[in-house]
């Protein structure tokens, strides 16, 4: 696998669905995650990211146009102890009610499957980070139907030890716009961390389809503290 640099991996596509970046700064002093949400459908597009406690959580822009919340509405990011859960759908309270039942990442992923949008079959795509003591490692996850069968659902987990500074990992949804939308395929493509909070977080904003893109979700954890420090983009103001 090549690493590739993340600005232009974004923008390979005009339609990658949601999308999860995890990593390390280019300093080596912070865990670095991103995710964002994109939208063909104006239901889709009508969304906002909000805090929600250490995490965040999807709300409608405006209520009123709001039609089915069930694929739409969920908490993308949470925090348990030393982990903070990233996901596209509600697997994140799965992961997070399972996991503090000491349950595994993997062990919780196995309850829940794709979405039920026919044809697309949405694959769930998750990913945590644990930080302990000044180490950090990370995994990430997509569960899809069997290349379009709905009858199956394959199940694949991606673990990274000790991540080098200036190095992460992108999944998404979908490999491209399409009718039905392709699954995305394959690894986590090897990306490139760099710049500050602020500078990354412009650099993945604009990086997205202008017509397509909703939200964007930034976190810097500290590795050493645990502190942490986020930033929200959202096109709906």
């Amino acid at each position: 696998m090549q690493k590739v640099a993340l600005s232009k991996e974004l923008g390979a596509t005009t339609y990658p669905g949601r999308g999860i970046v995890i990593g390390r700064s280019k300093d080596g002093k912070k865990a670095v995650t991103a995710y964002f949400i994109m939208g063909r459908s104006a239901n889709s597009r009508n969304r906002v990211f909000v805090e929600d406690g250490e995490g965040i959580r999807t709300q409608a822009f405006d209520p009123s146009k709001l039609e089915d919340p069930s694929l739409i509405i969920y908490a993308p990011v949470r925090v348990l102890g030393n982990k903070t859960i990233v996901t596209n759908g509600d697997q994140t309270d799965t992961i997070y009610e399972l996991m503090d039942k000491q349950q595994t990442f993997e062990q919780a992923l196995r309850t829940r499957e794709f979405e039920p949008d026919a044809p697309n079959y949405t694959p769930r795509i998750s990913g945590i980070m644990h930080i302990d003591k000044g180490e950090f490692n990370y995994a990430m996850s997509i569960l899809k139907s069997n290349n379009g069968n709905p009858d199956a659902c394959n199940r694949y987990t991606f673990a990274y030890s000790n991540p080098v500074a200036g190095e992460g990992h992108f999944i998404h949804t979908y490999m491209g716009d399409g009718n039905p939308l392709p699954s995305f395929e394959g690894e986590p493509t090897w990306v490139d961390i760099d710049g500050d909070i602020d500078t990354f977080t412009k650099m993945v904003w604009e990086n997205l389809n202008e017509d397509n893109k909703v939200s964007l979700f930034v976190r810097f954890i500290d590795i050493e503290t645990g502190n942490y420090e986020s930033r929200i983009v959202n096109k709906n103001k």
